[in-house]
């Protein structure tokens, strides 16, 4: 099946949070939620169930572990058994319970900074203590020095990993995983691998960190969903995968516990979409790359201010704007970095009209930074970059 992804689908009025957190007058590029239709397969099969008029406690069985199963079998070469899959209602809900089943209060969870948020959250909620390990800035490659040297605390327990990493873009080589494995055997440290945008890998197939080595099996957990990929995230549907059964019983005894259940919706669209839907995931993540080709040229040519790389992963563009930050922070005389990306922000909101997501958001390191969502169609990506360019312009010295 052929997909459309330069249809343009109204999304105002719809219960969207991308959409109703800001003003009509505003083009919302920020959260990872993709402005594309779901594949044809999922909505067929959402609307014949939901004429059927009768929403029941739906006999769940094995539905989530299978189609979790056979998409990393058939997508990535992992030999994933059902019995090695569990459900969970989202990703952001597998970290959260990673942490209250594998740590205890006081414990380090680390991971790579700059990072998605949550990473975070659900550490220092739970009254762990969350540790970045900073990527290198402008490569974001691994300092393994200091990943060995945090890893080395007599506290550190778990370590979140983002791979695809989110919001740099990078995909992390064999090479780099191996190491990172090996750390955390050294040190005996427990991974949960987010892998939720590992349909959008471009320097390559992306490779599950469980896949490298028995051990790593041994030691890790993968939580995936098709929210990214299939824009399902409202069906509130995902799936955890562990080599080790005991790792997977304990986690699957909290679920139990909290009484988590999927909906019919959800287990319909995990099932249909992975099951179903790989040429649509194709297509989708080819037409991405070139919205990615596309806005790094655009930005590196012609918007003076912003520096654009284009990522390896992800749907997500992580954007240098260090110098026009410093420009916007001398004409109002902030000489602090906090205000200075605070007046950076309202730059793209209030006068640019784009709302894109602070790099503050993801941590220290990405002061003067932005990151934007390029799963929208190429039209609306184009609109986004005419309104950055012309409020650019518009300014001392960037004047066009």
């Amino acid at each position: 099946m052929e997909y459309n992804f330069d249809l343009k689908v109204e999304r105002r009025g719809t219960d969207s949070i991308k959409y109703g957190a800001y003003a009509e007058d505003v083009l919302p590029m920020w959260i990872a939620d993709a402005d594309f239709s779901a594949p044809a397969p999922v909505v067929e099969a959402i609307k014949a169930r939901a004429a059927h008029g009768i929403f029941g406690y739906p006999l769940e069985e094995k539905i989530v572990e299978e189609a979790a199963a056979h998409w990393m079998r058939t997508r990535f070469n992992w030999p994933v058994k059902p019995d090695m899959a569990a459900f969970s209602p989202s990703v952001v809900t597998s970290l959260a319970m990673a942490v209250d089943i594998y740590t205890q209060p006081g414990d380090q969870v680390l991971f790579f900074t700059p990072t998605y948020p949550p990473f975070f959250r659900v550490a220092r909620t739970a009254g762990r203590v969350a540790t970045g390990c900073g990527l290198i800035p402008s490569t974001y490659q691994i300092d393994f020095d200091d990943l060995e040297k945090k890893m080395s605390a007599q506290n550190a327990r778990l370590f979140f990993l983002c791979n695809p990493q989110n919001p740099t873009g990078r995909v992390f080589t064999r090479a780099e995983l191996l190491k990172i494995g090996e750390l955390c055997l050294k040190h005996n440290v427990l991974m949960l691998s987010d892998e939720i945008h590992c349909d959008f890998a471009y320097t390559g197939r992306h490779i599950p960190f469980p896949a490298l080595a028995e051990e790593l099996a041994h030691i890790s957990l993968t939580a995936l969903s098709p929210s990214k990929t299939f824009n399902l995230a409202a069906l509130h549907v995902s799936a955890v995968i562990s080599g080790n059964p005991g790792l997977l019983h304990r986690f699957k005894a909290a679920i139990s516990k909290a009484a988590v259940h999927p909906s019919s919706f959800g287990l319909l669209g995990i099932k249909t979409a992975y099951t179903e839907c790989a040429d649509y995931a194709d297509q989708l993540a080819a037409y991405i790359r070139k919205n990615q080709e596309y806005a790094v040229g655009h930005i590196n040519r012609n918007i003076p201010g912003l520096k654009a790389y284009l990522p390896e992963g992800t749907y997500l563009l992580w954007i240098d704007c260090a110098e026009l930050c410093r420009e916007l922070g001398a004409k109002q005389g902030l000489d602090r970095g906090s205000l200075k990306q605070e007046r950076l922000v309202r730059f793209f909101l209030d006068e640019a009209k784009v709302g894109l997501n602070s790099g503050t958001d993801f941590g220290d390191e990405g002061l003067g930074f932005m990151r934007v969502n390029l799963a929208c169609p190429l039209d609306t990506l184009k609109e986004g970059l005419r309104r950055i360019e012309r409020a650019v312009k518009s300014l001392h010295p960037f004047q066009g």
